[in-house]
């Protein structure tokens, strides 16, 4: 059989071409970057941003979905875990298989009650300054500046960003206050005495 052979072929130019005129992405790109910082039009933007980010770290966004204690409501959290994978130490040995249910409250105690409070509320605020210490109670904020709180009391206080220990407690209603009790963690949603006077005076 004989091998067939297919040679190229130059047709010429078919058609009429122009260059490329279009300017270059990049460097249109670059030209406004330039003409905006000339302008001041960046470091506005910056200063704008700034502004914005320093206002949300002193007053984060309060926790949506709470509301004031009117009526206690008590109830018990198991922080028991069920481990996913084999855990190892450094020497490869197996220290907790997997499977195995951990309550880190049979090796480690929780030292400090922690006392959720909006802060914006002036009588939660009172309530909680009145009622805990430095040393027994952690304050964690769901509403207010922890700046303010900070500076006026002279104690540091938490923010709880994005509702997640107050989803895991279960927790609807502020002042609320979770404490030890053995191997469990109590959960309480208090009256502070602002509501308890209201409801004496029904």
């Amino acid at each position: 059989m004989a091998a067939s052979t297919v040679a190229a072929r130059d047709y010429g130019q078919l058609g009429t071409t122009t260059p490329v005129i279009e300017p270059d992405l990049l460097a249109a790109i670059e030209a406004r970057l330039l003409a905006a910082q000339a302008s001041g039009k960046i470091a506005a933007m910056n200063k704008t941003l700034a502004a914005r980010t320093e206002a949300k770290v002193k007053r984060p966004p309060p926790v949506e979905g709470l509301s004031p204690t009117t009526a206690v409501r008590s109830w018990t959290y198991d922080p028991t875990i069920t481990v996913g994978s084999d855990i190892f130490d450094h020497r490869g040995n197996l220290i907790i298989p997997k499977g195995r249910k951990v309550n880190p409250l049979d090796t480690v105690s929780l030292r400090q009650s922690l006392v959720f409070i909006d802060a914006d509320d002036a009588a939660q605020l009172r309530w909680a300054i009145k009622s805990t210490t430095v040393t027994n109670a952690k304050l964690i904020l769901t509403g207010g500046s922890p700046f303010t709180v900070m500076k006026a009391e002279q104690r540091r206080v938490f923010f709880d960003q994005g509702g997640k220990l107050i989803a895991k407690f279960g927790i609807r209603h502020t002042p609320a206050v979770v404490e030890q009790a053995g191997h469990v963690l109590k959960v309480t949603e208090v009256v502070p005495p602002r509501a308890a006077r209201r409801e004496a005076a029904l």
